[in-house]
């Protein structure tokens, strides 16, 4: 029989940690299984500029100030990685790195979800180096930069506009031959004058020693297929981690999404989610709605502990 905690976090990102400080403040014994990449997404995110309290901070760094608060207020860390969750009678029994097994009384799944990236050996050394997987974050640090988007859905057009407003050259660079976007969205983008679309393009392969330099197109844009940019942007989608949900049979949506109430509660008793991974964020995946839904999932795994419900 392993240790038996109050509250099992599982991922530090956003949404775990600050699980973790709000569970410190209910005084709940409390274990965050950092995961393979800790501080997931945001980690890897170069500068953010949109967090309260900080005109900017780096994502990693702003991960591991979480990551003191929340040891601060007696969060419990360790490094491994959950590979599968069971409900028993007393809780959840949790088994880290295929072997060590601990029991908690309630769980929050917080692993986010993954970007989907484009698969070039190069492109997990170009990441935050003139690569990024998240507009909203990044696009004030290319300001008067040539830079490309890839993805022809809503985010991308979306991260387009707002991308538009810092960098001098936007391309939006399209599989299909249009764009699939709301209306208000894309009439917007019609109007930049210092965004050109590229329909049925693909980038074949991104190219650069220290830093993003360039990238290779399906066909020519102004005579070459080398298109150079100071910044990429990837906006095709994330995948959600929900392989433990799945063990636990937790309901999912039909996108893999986990099914969350609005106190982040699932559909099995002291099983809460947060962050990326729910489906209430509705799209708007941001640090800020990740690190209140993990307030709320620590305050629902106390009110389980005290009332069972």
């Amino acid at each position: 029989m392993g240790i038996m905690y109050d509250l099992l976090i599982v991922g530090s990102g956003a949404a775990g940690l600050s699980a973790g400080i709000y569970a410190g403040r209910y005084l709940l014994k409390t274990l965050i299984v950092q995961g393979k990449n800790f501080g997931g997404e945001t980690a890897v995110a170069a500068l953010i500029e949109n967090y309260p309290g900080y005109i900017e901070i780096d994502g990693y760094d702003l991960m591991v100030k979480m990551k003191e608060q929340a040891k601060h207020v007696g969060a419990e860390f360790n490094e491994g990685e959950v590979t599968a969750i069971t409900k028993d009678a007393d809780g959840f029994t949790v088994t880290i790195n295929g072997k060590d097994s601990v029991q908690a009384k309630t769980v929050i799944l917080a692993m986010g979800s993954r970007r989907r990236r484009l698969g070039f050996p190069i492109e997990d050394k170009l990441t935050g180096k003139g690569l990024s997987y998240c507009t909203t974050c990044d696009a004030p640090i290319y300001k008067g930069k040539t830079i490309a988007i890839i993805g022809g859905g809503d985010s991308s057009v979306k991260g387009a506009n707002l991308a538009a407003e810092y960098a001098e050259k936007v391309y939006l660079i399209a599989r299909g031959d249009k764009l699939i976007a709301e209306p208000v969205n894309y009439e917007r983008l019609m109007k930049r004058p210092n965004v050109e679309v590229l329909y049925e393009t693909e980038v074949k392969d991104v190219l650069g020693e220290e830093r993003l330099e360039k990238i290779i197109l399906s066909k020519p844009v102004n005579g070459s297929t080398e298109l150079k940019l100071g910044g990429l942007f990837v906006e095709i989608g994330a995948i959600p981690n929900n392989e433990l949900a799945k063990q636990l049979g937790v309901e999912l949506d039909k996108r893999g999404y986990i099914e969350v109430d609005p106190l982040m509660k699932t559909n099995v008793p002291g099983v809460l989610a947060a962050g990326d991974l729910c489906n209430e964020t509705e799209g708007f995946k941001q640090d800020i709605v990740a690190a209140a839904q993990g307030s709320m999932a620590a305050t629902s795994a106390y009110q389980f502990i005290e009332t069972g419900k």
